[in-house]
């Protein structure tokens, strides 16, 4: 049964043929109110304030701040929010992160729009909503070691290229630091070198290419 009182929701979406689309949709259904649209985390951060909706739909990719960083500033200051993740990314860092911060949900954007609709009715009836194929992914790895936001964080610049001096100078820790991360990351990985470790981690869909 539909609720008689809206789900108010807000988005938080960069991109403006998606954003036009979330309107529509939502603006369709008799139980639900899209009360803001934010294009940053400055403005989702205000909106989200002032609004204070049941629901934010939050694209992992924005201008200045991922949405992982929008999420976890909204969660800090509301611990009651329930925000969906809505983005292209199916790999399992961005999930991890994503719930690590707090995620309520976490849909793809190729989705059914029928489908977006039912989960975003569910979350706000129970909580929570995962889509099966990523729960069945992560409940496959249980029993191996799994890296932390930071070392997936230096992997990522490993992959990049990036030397250890590098990686220091760009997230503003020591040398030493670096290589510590880095033997951690080779021995939960069970990898042979830098290379081995980030092949291993973009199989495991730690890391995208």
């Amino acid at each position: 049964m539909k609720n008689t009182v809206p789900i108010r929701i807000l988005s938080v979406e960069d991109h403006p043929v998606f954003r036009a689309g979330l309107r529509a949709i939502i603006s369709s259904e008799e139980d639900m109110d899209l009360v803001g649209q934010a294009m940053d985390g400055i403005e989702a951060l205000a909106l989200y304030h002032r609004e204070r909706p049941d629901i934010t739909l939050m694209d992992l990719r924005l201008p200045g701040q991922d949405g992982v960083e929008i999420l976890t500033s909204i969660r800090r200051s509301y611990r009651g929010a329930r925000i969906i993740v809505l983005t292209t990314s199916d790999s399992n860092a961005d999930l991890q992160r994503a719930l690590h911060a707090g995620a309520a949900g976490y849909i793809l954007k190729t989705m059914a729009n029928e489908e977006m609709i039912e989960i975003i009715r569910s979350v706000h009836q129970r909580g929570r909503y995962i889509p099966t194929h990523l729960a069945t992914r992560i409940a496959d790895q249980i029993g191996e070691e799994q890296l932390t936001p930071r070392e997936l964080e230096v992997l990522g610049l490993v992959r990049d290229g990036y030397r250890n001096k590098l990686i220091a100078d760009r997230l503003t820790i020591a040398e030493s630091t670096v290589n510590f991360h880095i033997k951690n990351i080779m021995e939960k990985l069970q990898a042979n070198d830098r290379t081995h470790a980030v092949t291993i981690a973009v199989r495991r869909g730690l890391l995208q290419i």
